[in-house]
């Protein structure tokens, strides 16, 4: 029998947008992330309600959406509960998205930015060296950074203009750990990394380089599956949250 999710309250996300329901989600997310939540255990949305301060219906609509992101499963008569994954499937995934998120930035790249993906791309890096500048990070940042990844992958795969290769990168996506805004390895080298990464990926697709854009790409992703791979190891873990740990 499952058992029932309890957990203390995280931190308040600092939040792209001032939308309460989203601020719920980003916590809920957390501590399905940071452990406090195990995977296999079934959520109690009026705990969570009674926690969060908040009614039941952004709290549903919260879960409503991890689950659409691979985190939760939903079953009649039982809810919700945290989804188990075999750790080999989050570093396939990782394996997949590298290669499907190369191509995007290389059709990034041939086909070209709008004002508007420029626009959000460079906010994304400025957002990022704000983030980074302190050299440390607060309680929060996790969910800022959150964005700042998100927006970036997102602009480029909108910019690869291909709706079959959007829809494989977001299959990978369901698989926890593995999408671009679920960030899991968070120590300050790592993400510096990843962000000059992201500021190199970009002068590439500005300069209409699709092989280097690809391979920066590749590389990008496969780095941070590493720093997933480190995180484990560390931890002496054979997953994270989310996953079911290998025989």
């Amino acid at each position: 029998m499952a058992q029932q999710a309890d957990f203390s309250p995280v931190e308040p996300a600092v939040l792209r947008a001032g939308n309460r329901s989203l601020s719920v989600m980003d916590q809920i997310r957390e501590a399905i992330l940071d452990g406090s939540v195990s995977a296999g255990e079934r959520i109690n949305e009026v705990r969570f309600s009674k926690t969060l301060d908040v009614s039941r219906t952004p709290v549903r609509a919260a879960l409503q959406a991890l689950a659409g992101e691979g985190l939760l499963d939903y079953a009649p008569n039982r809810g919700f509960t945290v989804r188990e994954f075999p750790l080999d499937a989050i570093v396939d995934a990782y394996e997949i998205r590298a290669s499907l998120e190369g191509v995007a930035a290389r059709f990034a790249a041939e086909r070209g930015l709008s004002s508007e993906e420029r626009a959000i791309i460079e906010q994304s890096l400025l957002a990022g060296d704000r983030l980074l500048a302190a050299g440390h990070f607060e309680a929060g940042d996790i969910a800022v950074y959150r964005g700042i990844n998100g927006d970036f992958h997102e602009t480029l795969l909108s910019a690869a203009r291909n709706r079959m290769l959007a829809e494989m990168i977001r299959i990978c996506h369901h698989v926890p750990m593995s999408s671009s805004r679920n960030i899991v390895a968070f120590e300050h080298r790592d993400v510096r990394r990843r962000h000059d990464d992201h500021h190199r990926i970009y002068e590439a697709v500005l300069a209409r380089e699709p092989h280097r854009a690809e391979i920066l790409m590749r590389e990008h992703v496969s780095g941070v599956k590493a720093s997933l791979v480190k995180a484990l190891t560390e931890r002496g873990e054979a997953a994270l949250p989310g996953a079911a740990k290998t025989g």
